[in-house]
């Protein structure tokens, strides 16, 4: 038996808002844009095209979906994106305007970040150890 996450959804106030964020700050494709009718969209995203593991954008249509966004993970971080060029996607980051907690740190697992989201959802940028 094989069994996989495949999607992790992720509050939104508006998908296309969303969608821009995501190419911008951190690279990532669309992998679909589906419309579901109403108003609703089968969103997709992901650091590639080949990701094992992908976020599905839930646009907020209620009172409480609209509170949740940007706290999903209740301020702690929730999304621990790793890379292979910590100084590129940095970089990328800070030109996209991210909000980051502090400078990068070295740790014995990699250099890190913390970053928020649009919303404001906390974020790991993991690079290689050095």
């Amino acid at each position: 038996m094989s069994r996989r996450i495949a999607y992790i959804a992720l509050l939104v106030h508006d998908y296309d808002e969303a969608i821009a964020w995501f190419a911008n700050a951190l690279d990532f494709v669309l992998i679909e844009d589906s419309d579901l009718g109403g108003g609703k969209r089968w969103v997709r995203v992901a650091p590639s095209a080949d990701a094992a593991f992908q976020l599905l954008l839930a646009r907020a249509t209620t009172p409480e979906q609209q509170a949740a966004v940007g706290r999903q993970h209740g301020g702690r971080v929730g999304f621990f994106l790793h890379t292979d060029d910590f100084a590129r996607d940095h970089a990328r980051l800070a030109a996209a305007g991210a909000r980051m907690d502090a400078a990068p740190r070295h740790e014995a697992y990699g250099t890190v970040i913390v970053f928020e989201d649009l919303h404001g959802n906390r974020w790991d940028l993991i690079g290689p150890p050095q």
